[in-house]
């Protein structure tokens, strides 16, 4: 899909008008365009076939004959033009997270620095600290940047990855020669980030599987073409394994490539102890040879006397402890949420009304849902000043009562400011359902500040829950440094809720510190924090990350029933 491409495209046009000093109205336009179009669920390809490109929110005629032009030519002219007025190391500097045009363009042209190599030779040795206003902060951001650049070139964000995956089995499902299709590897145990993505496949035809798998639209070189297994690189660099495998060894080949590594070290351990043999292709008794187990995944575990574990557990942390006691905890499903409790309007930043939000959620089968457009010192996401938000209040009480299946409830995803106050007085937030709190600026604050900010904030009593909490954006920025433990013990002090960010860019709390938080007795929320359409979608993501972190039904806010929801936030 060329959605990732174009969106890409259209970021950095932003940054170099931004280099350029160019109209901030059209620099927004762009990020805005990008956004929308990153988040879109369909192939951007079959929107433009059927002329429905301007449906997209922030797409109008001038960006979908942009759209058109690379879908067509592979190309848009107003991009290459722009690189060619900017040097080539400015662009390769604004790829370093935390670098923006403006340090872009310094490093480049004032201290004629020619690469990212050569860039990180001399921060590491001092030679760019105190020149040109450079500060010895700005030095270790760029550092951390690079690192962080790296890092993120080896690995894949889930959101993505799932895409490509989806996509794939789709096409080998349609198959009449292919029988089962199931991902495994790092994406089945949705992991936020995965290296490569592993399909297993039962067929009674492999090499018509591997013929259709190495001719896919998507495959940019064809690493390994075998008779059972095939490996690709797609056209944005992520290797794809195919394998396939006997039907009567699927169910083990699926827990051997599910992983994780020392998951299955420690099953084979329990293996050996029972006179076993466990691998991918079934478990065996050692003195027989006899195959007891291997079709179905979960005779594996039947056959070492545990209950079946989750994928998203896999990680040995203890589970397979508590599945030898039968003792798993139940997972919270996707559709054991009951509400959103996280959503932009047309009022602040998101692209849909109010009515197509409530119209939405309740055709998702919803009890309710909860606004929260952004508060009045955001003014670049169309914060509401007080008046306008005392507007959208009655607009959304007005519009509950035409909804007779669901609860249209009104927050704010009120901003942390710089000294822990809230953008609102107190006399404002006591007229919302639901208060959330959120830093958008000062990311690069200190430990200690940044914890007192959610701190202050949490002991407010009108504070329902805290958004992304740690602020990362995975293959953007780094999470901001805080006292988690600190951050939990107020929170259950104050009964304030963390949210589980479900966009698959953040999945912010992550699943170490969601499972810190239950331990600790905190309330988490998992919400999408929509701003677009396809983004009430991605619900499942957040759903993922308190799998991953244990969670059950009890942990999570939005599982409970209106009724229980409303009590639950009366602080």
């Amino acid at each position: 899909m060329k959605n990732k491409e174009i969106a890409e495209i259209f970021n950095n046009i932003a940054d170099i008008l931004e280099i350029k000093d160019e109209n901030p109205f059209r620099i927004r336009a762009y990020r805005k365009a990008a956004q929308n179009i990153e988040s879109l669920s369909k192939d951007i390809e079959t929107v433009a076939r059927k002329k429905k490109l301007t449906d997209i929110p922030g797409i109008g005629e001038d960006l979908a004959g942009k759209i058109e032009e690379y879908i067509s030519k592979g190309k848009i002219k107003i991009y290459q033009d722009l690189k060619r007025s900017v040097s080539k190391p400015v662009l390769e500097f604004m790829t370093i997270p935390g670098v923006g045009p403006k340090t872009a363009k310094l490093l480049s042209e004032k201290l004629k620095i020619k690469s990212i190599k050569d860039l990180e030779k001399k921060a590491s040795q001092g030679k760019i600290k105190d020149i040109f206003g450079i500060k010895e902060k700005t030095v270790t951001n760029i550092l951390r940047g690079i690192g962080f650049l790296k890092k993120s070139e080896e690995r894949t964000p889930l959101g993505e990855a799932i895409k490509i995956s989806d996509e794939i089995t789709a096409r080998l499902k349609k198959l009449s020669e292919v029988k089962k299709v199931s991902p495994a590897g790092s994406l089945r145990r949705m992991k936020e980030t995965v290296r490569d993505i592993d399909i297993l496949v039962t067929s009674n035809k492999p090499r018509k599987v591997m013929e259709v798998f190495t001719r896919m639209p998507r495959v940019k070189e064809v690493l390994v073409h075998g008779p059972t297994k095939s490996s690709i690189i797609t056209k944005n660099n992520i290797q794809v394994d195919v394998r396939v495998v006997e039907p009567s060894s699927f169910g083990s080949a699926l827990c051997y490539f599910t992983g994780s590594k020392s998951h299955n070290i420690a099953l084979r351990k329990m293996a050996v102890e029972k006179s076993l043999k466990i691998n991918e292709y079934g478990v065996f008794e050692v003195k027989t040879k006899k195959k007891i187990a291997g079709a179905d995944e979960k005779d594996i575990y039947k056959a070492l006397n545990l209950a079946y574990v989750p994928p998203e557990m896999r990680e040995d942390r203890g589970e397979i402890e508590l599945a030898m006691k039968d003792k798993l905890p139940r997972l919270v499903e996707p559709e054991d949420i009951k509400g959103d409790i996280h959503v932009h309007s047309d009022s602040s930043d998101g692209a849909l009304s109010l009515e197509e939000i409530a119209t939405i959620c309740q055709r998702m089968g919803y009890e309710y849902v909860v606004i929260t457009d952004h508060s009045q010192t955001l003014r670049i996401a169309g914060g509401l000043k007080e008046k306008d938000l005392f507007s959208n209040i009655k607009k959304v009480r007005k519009l509950d009562k035409k909804f007779k299946k669901i609860r249209l409830l009104i927050g704010s995803e009120v901003d942390i400011l710089s000294d822990g106050e809230l953008d609102y007085k107190d006399s404002v937030l006591k007229e919302l359902d639901f208060v959330i709190g959120a830093i958008h600026s000062g990311f690069k604050q200190s430990r200690e500040t940044l914890t007192r900010r959610i701190v202050k904030a949490m002991e407010s009593k009108y504070v329902n829950m805290i958004a992304h909490p740690t602020g990362r954006l995975m293959g953007v920025r780094d999470a901001y440094e805080i006292n988690l433990e600190k951050v939990l013990k107020v929170a259950k002090e104050t009964n304030t809720a963390l949210e589980i960010n479900a966009y698959p860019e953040r999945l912010d709390l992550d699943d170490n510190a969601s499972r810190r938080a239950k331990e600790r007795g905190v309330m988490l929320g998992i919400a999408t924090d929509t701003h677009t359409r396809e983004q009430l979608d991605n619900m499942p993501f957040g759903v993922s990350v308190a799998r991953r972190g244990w969670l059950e039904k009890k942990h999570v806010l939005n599982t409970f029933s209106l009724e229980a929801f409303l009590k639950k936030i009366k602080k």
